[in-house]
């Protein structure tokens, strides 16, 4: 089983360090490079390598300096590698494997909010970073692929087992909670949701992880039962 350490960075981005039980550790999403140094200097973490879930500037501007500093490779996807700072040495693509210690990442590849984007599924410890695809209630925002591709790429994501536990890239939790509410007034497991967030943030805890369940009962964008059903929600997101 891997474990988990959350990096909050820049305004409300989310870095993870990730260590699997042999010791090999890695770094997701370092997008700002003093701030992810600070952090694993604070647990005495060198990490062996850097993962990506896509090429956004948040995402991957720590890598340089991340590199240079402990000489990790960098993982990420192959569809936009020439946009990966730092420059992949590990190029990914759907069906992929990679291997962090004995531990399994399967590669899941979910366009919509990019085109390059993918998640890191962790079969045996339950656990997906799913970058800025998927939210805790709510989806990432549609800057280069279409809604059926963010549809699809749900769909990928829903398939898996319900305990599966989600990391994304964003404390977005509470404002992606009210327009979920405007559209499904009636949803009990959504409310206890928002009242749990609304007394995470409180104390400045992390929303996440959250499990696959409780996106299902809570998350409107997974219950779209098709791709233009998402894409009138989406929409409506646009301008709430």
């Amino acid at each position: 089983m891997i474990t988990v350490d959350i990096l909050p960075i820049l305004d409300d981005n989310y870095a993870y360090l990730i260590s699997a039980p042999c010791g090999t550790t890695a770094i997701i999403d370092p997008g700002h490079g003093s701030q992810v140094i600070k952090h694993l200097e604070e647990k005495n973490v060198k990490p062996d390598y850097i993962l990506n879930t896509h090429h956004h500037w948040d995402h991957v501007n720590g890598n340089p300096k991340v590199k240079a500093e402990y000489g990790c490779k960098i993982a990420a996807p192959i569809r936009r590698e020439d946009l990966i700072k730092g420059g992949v040495d590990i190029p990914l693509r759907e069906g992929d494997i990679f291997k962090l210690g004995e531990e399994e990442a399967f590669i899941i590849e979910t366009p919509g909010h990019t085109m390059d984007g993918i998640c890191f599924y962790f079969k045996n410890s339950k656990i997906i970073f799913t970058g800025d695809t998927l939210f805790s209630m709510g989806c990432g925002r549609l800057f280069e692929g279409t809604p059926e591709d963010m549809f699809n790429s749900f769909q990928k994501i829903a398939a898996l087992p319900d305990d599966t536990m989600i990391y994304p890239g964003h404390e977005y939790t509470r404002a992606n909670a009210g327009f979920c509410l405007s559209e499904d007034r009636h949803n009990e497991e959504l409310k206890a949701r928002i009242a749990e967030v609304k007394e995470l943030r409180a104390k400045d805890i992390p929303t996440i992880p959250v499990s696959l369940k409780c996106e299902k009962e809570t998350n409107i964008f997974m219950k779209a039962k098709s791709a233009d059903e998402f894409a009138a929600l989406r929409q409506k997101k646009d301008n709430f």
